[in-house]
């Protein structure tokens, strides 16, 4: 195969994108020594920016190279539902209404968890809201879970070291919970209906693995951080900001209609817009909306679509190339510098897989999915609404990925021993 300029070029700042998410820090920095023009330095070291700046990169260098009608063809052939799909759910999710069942929930259980202080909370975080992303979808669970959190958890002092192990945790068992089923994860998503893997397939197959693995991630990080956990106040929401139930109904159902319809952007859209009507209808129920964090996730993925779009002269033949141990562990580490849902998409295309193959590439896929911030969609959801609590408000590349490392391999052996 005949590379070309282009998929060249595009390689090429694919790189440089990966290698400014893991150098946000140094323009935070400069923001503060060059004071004239910290604007643009404050903006070059949001994680969400990143690709979407090296997106708009490609598209001048196509524009260049090719002439008007290339770049808008290009950019007219990438799907996008994705990063709409994750917006509209983000906006949702992270409601009052929605807020209020999911902290019920996770406070009834933690009750019943025979962990002292904040550890059943923790730990009941950290395991039920990822395994209720396999039905309302991955980035729904992660932002209910990173709003909870930062309410309970990240705003108490909690310890720099703690906020990253349980962040890593996050991320990892987020990627494995939407394994339950053919629909939650973007990983799963883009192979299920080619392959014909159903809802009993999965859950067969990688559900109860899953499960395994998420209880001992949310259980050892728990154990790990005990004594800060146990010292921190156990606090409930007030009564007095109760929504009324008919208003939780409908938030439900406009978050179920969003889920049913994640794949068709005029339906979930035009659910969405009513939804704000709604939601400015009855403001006194609402918190603010996080439409500033849920845009930046949007444009955060719309970046890695337009640039992953390129990617598939190296990744196909490199996939092709494996043995299954080999597949599972080059997935896990391809996941790290790329999107999952881009890897197993790109498997999809490759005909004559076996099912041993399959079953590694999606596994690993899933596995590496907390690696870092670009590994798994959702991901940059739990940054976007987290990263305020860290350092500086950011959400350092190294540590969080040094943070995921155990938790990932825990899942490693649950998907290649169990």
């Amino acid at each position: 195969m005949t590379l070309t300029l282009i998929e060249l070029m595009s390689s090429v700042l694919f790189a440089l994108a990966i290698l400014h998410t893991f150098s946000t820090g140094f323009f935070k920095r400069l923001a503060h020594i060059q004071p004239a023009h910290a604007g643009i330095w404050h903006l070059l070291g949001e994680v969400e920016v990143v690709f979407g700046f090296w997106a708009l990169v490609l598209v001048v260098v196509l524009f260049i190279a090719n002439g008007e009608q290339a770049a808008i063809n290009y950019i007219d052939s990438r799907n996008f539902t994705e990063p709409m799909f994750v917006f509209a759910i983000m906006v949702v999710a992270g409601t009052r209404p929605i807020l209020q069942v999911a902290k019920t929930a996770v406070y009834q259980v933690a009750r019943i968890i025979p962990l002292q202080g904040s550890m059943g909370f923790n730990f009941t975080v950290l395991s039920l809201v990822p395994l209720i992303g396999s039905l309302i979808t991955e980035p729904a669970a992660m932002t209910l879970a990173a709003l909870i959190l930062a309410e309970r958890i990240f705003i108490k002092g909690i310890s720099s070291q703690m906020k990253y192990a349980i962040l890593a945790v996050l991320f990892v068992n987020i990627s494995i919970g939407g394994t339950l089923t053919h629909f939650a994860a973007p990983p799963v998503l883009m192979v299920a209906g080619k392959w014909n893997w159903d809802m009993t397939f999965m859950l067969m197959t990688f559900g109860w693995k899953s499960v395994i693995a998420i209880v001992v991630n949310a259980l050892c990080v728990t154990l790990l951080f005990r004594e800060e956990l146990r010292l921190l106040p156990e606090t409930e929401s007030s009564s007095s900001d109760a929504v009324p139930f008919a208003l939780i109904c409908i938030h439900l159902v406009f978050l179920a209609g969003i889920v049913i319809f994640s794949h068709h952007p005029a339906m979930f859209m035009g659910l969405f817009l009513f939804f704000l009507g709604i939601a400015h209808a009855y403001q006194r129920y609402q918190d603010r909306l996080i439409l500033r964090e849920g845009l930046l996730v949007a444009f955060f993925l719309a970046g890695l679509v337009v640039l992953g779009g390129q990617q598939q002269w190296w990744l196909q033949p490199l996939l092709l190339s494996m043995s299954g141990d080999q597949m599972f562990l080059g997935a896990t580490l391809l996941t790290a510098v790329t999107d999952n849902a881009a890897l197993t998409y790109l498997g999809s295309l490759v005909d004559g897989l076996s099912d041993s193959l399959k079953y590694a590439l999606v596994s690993g896929a899933v596995t590496g999915g907390g690696l870092t911030v670009i590994a798994n969609a959702p991901n940059p959801a739990g940054v976007a609404i987290l990263r305020t609590h860290f350092d500086n408000e950011a959400v350092h590349p190294f540590r969080l990925l040094l943070a995921a490392l155990l938790p990932t391999f825990a899942a490693a052996l649950a998907f290649r021993l169990l």
